[in-house]
């Protein structure tokens, strides 16, 4: 590799340091995945009722576990070589230019969504705080994204992964708390009186169109695929050590925390509240005051965590370009002055749509179910070729076809509620 190349990436935010250890990867997984999502899965249920949530919840974290273990073997299959980046396995799969085309675009809606959904989280749980702390003063939900997005721009200047470690550690640590208050309190709440499992419209043509954005909310709260090799990326390699086995311990760790928080506040939460569930639980809580408001501070922490792990992908997809397409010097100024634009951006669309259950639903059947249900899949069997009719080549197949029918049907609902939701909405309110 000529110096010049080898100094731009080690520069760049996902290749400048490779010295994480595998519980990096770990709380780095769980910072990735459990976030927004986890927050609106007993709203999910209500959409999907009991036996089909059930179902729908334990086949997804059965695939994208599956796949997630794809993407790991896959990071070194080529001796000698590291597919750093998502989009560079892409390449090596299915060529340098439909590669590029078939990964990148995916991505990009990923992570930008995400980060657009965690604005909206991190400003409607900042609003929760204010009013239940001040409940006789009201301010705007677009002041308090922007109080979100105002720690982003200092976290932004962050060069890598490995300098965002606490910040991870920390949200990692604050999905588990919020996680178990929202399950904990629902449970200790009781059932709502009158409690109604049955699907909220009379209608068939609604609750088919809810039912899609229930499949989309549940793929949203699996979204950890798009980040997973630029993760693996951080931690040392050598033909002895493969930085597979590490990783590997990580993501069980994490899956193993992700179960903890996911299946105990999608059911006990739908138990709980019914079809009268919020798309987000603890908008849905109001007691014990106290412990709302701290549960509502943890998802902001953790919120600003999510936030920059599904940035700092982006950050170094733009400054790759600025600097070997368009060759710019590689300094601070770039840096700052291309991830603040990047925040400002995300926070402004965030003002403008705060719909966060129809843009869960929305973002995860449309790029979501790619990238984490089939794609890593389709790869697969293009570099490894199983036998056909093999148990890889069924399991794969048997993935990539839910994976497309999860990506056609949970938009379409997604859709639909932001529409709905757009009708009564003033912008800027």
């Amino acid at each position: 590799m000529p110096d010049d190349e080898k100094n731009v990436d080690n520069w760049l935010p996902i290749t400048s340091s490779r010295n994480a250890k595998w519980w990096y990867s770990a709380f780095h997984n769980v910072t990735a995945m459990v976030g927004a999502g986890v927050l609106t899965l007993p709203y999910a249920m209500s959409e999907l009722g009991w036996g089909p949530g059930i179902v729908v919840l334990i086949v997804s974290w059965a695939i994208t576990l599956y796949t997630l273990w794809q993407m790991v073997e896959m990071h070194e299959m080529v001796p000698g070589k590291r597919f750093d980046r998502y989009h560079e396995l892409g390449q090596h799969a299915f060529g340098e230019k439909l590669g590029l085309w078939i990964v990148v675009p995916q991505q990009l809606i990923v992570e930008i969504g995400a980060n657009i959904v965690y604005m909206v989280t991190g400003g409607r749980s900042l609003k929760k705080v204010h009013d239940l702390v001040k409940p006789d003063t009201s301010f705007r939900l677009s002041y308090f994204i922007m109080i979100f997005g105002l720690c982003h721009f200092f976290l932004s200047v962050c060069p890598n992964f490995n300098s965002i470690s606490l910040v991870s550690l920390a949200a990692a640590v604050m999905s588990l708390a919020y996680s178990t208050i929202g399950w904990t309190a629902s449970w200790h709440r009781g059932k709502e009186p009158n409690v109604d499992y049955s699907y909220r419209s009379s209608s068939t043509s609604v609750n088919v169109f809810s039912f899609f954005g229930g499949l989309g909310e549940v793929a949203f709260a699996y979204a950890g695929h798009n980040v997973v090799l630029e993760i693996q990326a951080t931690i040392p390699s050598t033909p002895e050590k493969p930085s597979k086995k590490p990783m590997w311990k990580g993501v069980l760790v994490a899956y193993i925390v992700v179960a903890a928080c996911y299946f105990p506040v999608a059911l006990i939460g739908y138990w709980a509240f019914g079809n009268s569930v919020q798309d987000n639980i603890l908008i849905s809580l109001e007691k014990p005051k106290w412990l709302i408001v701290c549960a509502n501070l943890f998802v902001v922490i953790h919120v600003i965590g999510s936030y920059q792990i599904y940035a700092m992908p982006v950050f170094d997809m733009l400054e790759t370009f600025l600097v070997k397409k368009l060759h710019f010097e590689p300094c601070i100024r770039l840096r700052l002055v291309t991830r603040w634009l990047y925040v400002a951006f995300t926070m402004i669309v965030a003002i403008c749509i705060p719909f966060f259950g129809g843009l869960l639903g929305f973002f995860g059947g449309f790029a979501l179910a790619p990238t984490t249900y089939f794609l890593p899949c389709v790869m697969w069997l293009c570099i490894y070729k199983p036998k056909p009719f093999s148990l890889s080549w069924f399991a794969n197949w048997i993935c990539i076809i839910l994976g497309v029918l999860l990506m056609v049907l949970s938009p379409i609902g997604g859709l639909r509620s932001i529409i709905v939701s757009a009708k009564s909405y003033k912008f800027f309110s």
